[in-house]
């Protein structure tokens, strides 16, 4: 039987500095995975708008796909969209979606920004 060595172990929580980060292995207080994260760029910068109502009882959504944008950008466009259109909406893993049939709406807004923007779907 061979004996355990100390590196063999890893601090899950320690009464000394809290709960570990699993990512990094620092504490959570000194932690910025999470920071990282909201700053990463999820897109591909191919932007798609589309409508869609698969999955969602029937409502009519428009999907804005492909952004290349941190989370932080996003929510700020997708709370501008939301104003312009007059409707509800969400983020979803880097998905941006609103309430409502406003696919044009939503390609005449992004190219006033300057975004390049192609309608997909039918």
């Amino acid at each position: 039987m061979t004996k355990a060595k100390e590196s063999d172990y890893r601090v899950v929580y320690t009464t000394e500095e809290g709960a570990v980060c699993p990512e990094c292995k620092r504490p959570q207080a000194k932690c910025g995975c999470a920071e990282a994260r909201k700053m990463a760029v999820k897109g591909d910068g191919n932007v798609r708008v589309r409508r869609e109502t698969n999955g969602r009882g029937g409502k009519t959504v428009t999907t804005i796909m492909g952004l290349a944008l941190n989370q932080v950008e996003l929510q700020a466009i997708l709370k501008e969209l939301k104003r312009v259109c007059g409707a509800g909406g969400a983020m979803k893993d880097g998905t941006l979606e609103i309430q409502g049939d406003h696919c044009d709406l939503v390609l005449r807004e992004l190219d006033r920004r300057g975004i390049k923007a192609k309608r997909a779907g039918g």
